[in-house]
């Protein structure tokens, strides 16, 4: 069998991808070696890596200190990097700061971490590096990747802006989290001097529900652990649980990091001592400039929240931030196939800014309808849900609304929906289903959300319509169920149900269903 010249060249270029699979693999189980060598107390220098991608890599080794530290630092090597990710390219104390650590620490590596390449370029001292995340088509994966560059037992986040006064301070935090041993405490935390205090938080993430809820935690004592920091602090942790979370360090990095430390149950450990502190204050000298940081934070927060598919923040001080769509935008969800929105299939139920723009629509409507004296009831899911939880059913996507046809010609909105759709004053949208004989109100032309009202008229003692669907709860009923209507409460109003309701629901769903949440 004969190889053409294209053939042969496929397979030689297989065989090359084979090659640098198996290279990357195993600098990969070395790397993790290494780590483990050291947290078992390994008494041997830790080499310099080699410098990867175009000039970036960490040293690892470097001349010790006079005295106790130096001389433990110097006779097992550097235990600890310093990395500094939070900081603006229009103005930033990255090079001061690095001077500080490396003035009374010369043995520990520091990195510095952006995205892209800043500009202005950072002007580092000798000993610290700066590392780009942002992939280059000329350089391999390593490069680009923070867990080849960190060959230390520990990682030391700090802020821009710090100071390293005391060379002891590093100690006292690494033998604070071993003595933490396998615990839930995972990260411990100092306070930076002559910045914002920093406030320990509980925090709580539920992703299903895409919320994540800050709560104060205990402060003032030494030793306070919770789950989550607000404020500048100084945080150390071991390499391998940063480089364990999903998104090492995305930015804002305290924000990122704790969400994902909270999901795997760990803590921080804030202690009252040591300090560091920070001369540069405030650290921008503009108006200006810190609205230009203010405002970066907002987009990188708004690009993490909708990475982590977190929609609604609630903070210590009650207040909200929401992340999710709006009146002006789009739902969070496309069409919906098979009646199952494609968040059930990640296991999460109706987006918090889905289900707030469904309660805003549905109380709009239901005023509409009682002010022109339409006669309404809670339909199918929409009444469930009322029974069950006083609200929409959480990972419902729609509310439903019975209406008596007879009394369509008293809306305004409904009796000239014959053809088209009506945007009224407030910017819901009123038309006529494509679907079948119905209405529908959207939250607004670019928010699809919707509130279906259904025509009902009465004949021979049953509520009939002209357009059914497949639902098995759609379905003929007896008009006594509708005299009277009763007030039940639903999505933060007082609504109109059946009023016998769990007759009314076996009747649309059968036997034995379930008012209970």
């Amino acid at each position: 069998m004969r190889i053409s010249f294209c053939q042969g060249l496929l397979t030689g270029a297989i065989i090359l991808n084979l090659l640098i699979l198996y290279y990357v693999s195993r600098a990969q189980q070395q790397m993790m070696e290494k780590r483990k060598e050291l947290g078992r107390g390994t008494r041997r220098a830790v080499p310099p890596v080699s410098v990867l991608g175009g000039g970036f890599g960490v040293l690892a080794g470097g001349g010790g200190e006079p005295g106790v530290v130096g001389a433990e630092a110097h006779s097992r090597g550097p235990r600890v990097t310093v990395l500094l990710r939070e900081f603006e390219n229009f103005e930033n104390y990255v090079g001061d700061v690095a001077s500080s650590f490396l003035r009374q620490r010369p043995e520990l590596p520091f990195l510095a971490v952006a995205d892209t390449s800043p500009y202005p370029p950072l002007v580092l001292p000798e000993g610290a590096r700066l590392l780009m995340l942002s992939p280059s088509p000329d350089q391999p994966p390593q490069a680009h990747r923070p867990e080849f560059h960190v060959q230390t037992e520990f990682v030391l986040l700090v802020p821009d802006g710090v100071e390293l006064e005391q060379p002891r301070a590093i100690e006292r935090l690494i033998r604070e989290l071993e003595g933490e041993g396998g615990g839930p405490v995972r990260l411990v935390a100092a306070p930076v001097l002559a910045r914002s205090s920093v406030q320990c938080l509980h925090l709580r993430v539920n992703l299903r529900e895409w919320t994540a809820t800050y709560s104060p935690a205990a402060s003032g004592s030494s030793g306070s652990v919770c789950t989550a920091l607000q404020g500048d602090a100084v945080v150390l942790i071991r390499t391998e649980d940063l480089f364990n979370l999903s998104v090492p360090l995305g930015r804002p990095l305290f924000s990122s990091l704790f969400v994902q430390t909270a999901l795997r149950g760990w803590k921080v450990k804030l202690l009252e001592s040591p300090c560091f502190s920070a001369n540069h204050r405030p650290l921008f000298s503009s108006a200006h400039n810190q609205w230009k940081a203010d405002t970066r934070v907002k987009e990188a927060t708004g690009k993490l929240m909708k990475s982590f598919g977190l929609k609604r923040l609630l903070l210590p001080d009650g207040k909200e931030q929401w992340y999710g769509c709006s009146k002006e935008t789009p739902r969070c969800f496309g069409t919906v196939q098979d009646d199952t929105p494609d968040y059930l299939y990640l296991d999460r139920w109706t987006p918090p800014c889905c289900l707030r723009a469904l309660r805003e629509t549905t109380k709009y409507v239901i005023n509409i309808l009682e002010s022109s004296g339409v006669r309404y009831w809670l339909e199918g899911g929409s009444l469930l849900g009322a029974v069950r939880h006083q609200d929409i059913i959480p990972w419902d996507y729609d509310v439903d609304l019975g209406i008596y046809l007879e009394d369509v010609p008293n809306c305004d909105q409904l009796k000239n929906l014959d053809s088209g759709s009506l945007v009224d004053a407030n910017g819901y949208v009123w038309e006529r289903a494509v679907e079948g004989d119905f209405y529908r109100v959207q939250y607004s032309e670019a928010n699809h959300l919707h509130v279906d009202l259904w025509p009902f008229y009465p004949r021979n003692g049953a509520m009939t319509k002209d357009t059914w669907t497949e639902h098995k709860q759609d379905v003929e009923f007896p008009e006594h169920f509708l005299q009277p209507l009763v007030p039940m409460p639903f999505a933060g109003v007082t609504a109109y149900g059946p009023n016998n309701h769990r007759a009314f629901l076996e009747l649309k769903f059968g036997e034995g269903i379930s008012v209970c949440g």
